[in-house]
């Protein structure tokens, strides 16, 4: 009968979670669902020192945005727990005393200062320092309360990565290494070993800043007597200039910005999902299911995958221009510049129709849709800086304006009318759309930017429309 899939993401609760953790859970996740398996949320907090409070919710909260699912975790329990590693801590110490009965494991002899003297001896002497040349000859009882030292088995390996392929080492760098810490807690080298042994992990994906260390958990895989699950090594998130780890500094941000700032969890996932993994096709925007479907471990790239944010932007574009008006107004409602508040639903919903286009993600909102909402402040710099209107003379603006104001005063303000005016002005003025078209926008929105000019004034309506060109009128006349 074949083993059933499971899978797992077991963050640490030291901060927020940034992309590359997000995309470790999601192709865990991906590989648990086209398995029919089971994906596992586990917390491992035995770093007391670093943990942040509000991480542990800040990691479901974030996963929940993005649309993972877990099947088993610290907030929903399962068959497997506890879920959070603080919880287990007489089961650490007891497969911890099982090694050290076997000869396995022993209580660390030295201090922190007699540590750093054999360390800084070995750097005098120009050699690696290892602790497994310097282990006492017998050991002492362990009390189970004192640092305890994994007792290694130095020895060549090789082994397959699921994303990297064939993978070897010498015996140099396997050394001793501590398993549990003087505060009762279990040190991640140990801990994460037990866990997917008792939870029945059968496939491990992790960073690549843990590949150096591979060795040493094949050492304990075989001390503890434990079947090796599939490991999978993701190469790192890259910079936007593909040369070094994503950091903060280069734009790596906390998941739950983007929630702010208004993306899409759909854009998001597709983005994360085709970071340095592709189905061998053009093929840019999968949804849920065609990941579920298509995803493999095997095409993960080996190199590391360049965080474009550009092309984050044109996926939650394409999301967007995607909803229909009901669903981005649902989405979007909230994002809305403050004075919105005084407008109905049909009216916000009618500006988001004429901007759907020009949205990128919800936060735009404030900048692209004010003039709709609140009346804008006058800046003739506008037209001063407009490369055709700077080369109109003033008296012509004024009188191209004064004949526009006579010509929409007369009429209704639906689209069509408004487009059959506007282009009867053209042949009236005897102007190009750029001039004509760009001064009544201008004057109208006071904004760099806005959607069409007939959608907009249909939006604005009559009354705005020729009130905004009254006053820029009387504002042109007196410059």
């Amino acid at each position: 009968m074949n083993k059933i899939i499971r899978t797992r993401f077991a963050p640490s609760p030291t901060g927020f979670l940034h992309v590359g953790g997000v995309r470790t859970a999601l192709f865990a996740w991906l590989i648990a669902k086209q398995n029919n398996g089971q994906f596992i949320l586990r917390i491992e907090d035995t770093d007391k020192v670093r943990e942040v409070a509000g991480s542990e919710q800040h990691i479901i909260d974030s996963l929940h945005f993005i649309g993972i699912k877990w099947d088993e975790g610290p907030d929903i329990g399962g068959q497997y727990g506890p879920y959070r590693q603080s919880d287990k801590l007489t089961i650490y110490k007891e497969w911890a005393q099982k090694l050290v009965d076997k000869g396995r494991a022993y209580p660390d002899p030295y201090t922190q200062e007699e540590l750093n003297r054999l360390r800084e001896q070995a750097k005098i002497e120009k050699r690696p320092f290892l602790f497994r040349e310097h282990r006492p000859e017998t050991f002492a009882k362990w009390d189970g309360s004192s640092t305890l030292r994994f007792k290694s088995d130095p020895k060549p390996y090789v082994w397959y990565d699921a994303v990297m392929g064939e993978l070897s080492n010498g015996e140099e760098v396997i050394d001793d290494f501590i398993i549990m810490k003087n505060d009762g807690y279990p040190t991640y080298n140990f801990a994460h070993i037990i866990d997917d042994h008792l939870m029945e992990i059968t496939h491990v994906l992790r960073s690549q800043e843990f590949i150096s260390s591979t060795p040493k958990f094949l050492n304990l895989y075989e001390a503890l007597e434990f079947e090796r699950p599939i490991l999978g090594t993701l190469p790192f998130v890259m910079g936007p200039d593909g040369k070094k780890k994503l950091s903060k500094r280069d734009g790596a941000k906390d998941i739950l910005d983007y929630k702010k700032e208004g993306y899409s969890s759909e854009a998001l996932l597709n983005f994360l999902a085709t970071l340095g993994w592709n189905d061998g096709t053009t093929q840019e925007i999968f949804s849920e299911k065609e990941l579920i479907e298509k995803f493999s471990i095997e095409r993960v790239s080996r190199s590391g995958a360049k965080f474009d944010e550009q092309r984050l932007l044109w996926l939650n574009g394409h999301y967007i221009r995607e909803m229909n008006i009901d669903t981005l107004y649902a989405n979007a409602k909230d994002y809305f510049p403050k004075e919105a508040s005084a407008y109905d639903d049909a009216y916000k919903k009618n500006v988001l129709t004429i901007i759907q286009e020009r949205l990128k993600f919800y936060s735009e909102l404030p900048s692209l849709t004010n003039f709709f909402f609140a009346e804008p402040e006058p800046d003739l710099t506008l037209i001063q800086n407009n490369k055709q209107l700077s080369k109109v003379e003033p008296e012509t603006l004024v009188s191209l304006l004064e004949v526009a104001l006579k010509g929409l005063d007369g009429i209704s303000f639906e689209t069509e009318k408004l487009s059959e005016t506007l282009n009867g002005l053209l042949e009236k003025t005897r102007q190009k759309p750029a001039i004509l078209f760009s001064l009544i926008r201008i004057v109208t929105t006071w904004a760099p930017s806005s959607p069409g000019l007939v959608e907009s004034l249909a939006v604005l309506g009559k009354e705005t429309t020729l009130s905004r060109m009254k006053n820029a009128l009387n504002l042109l006349s007196k410059n």
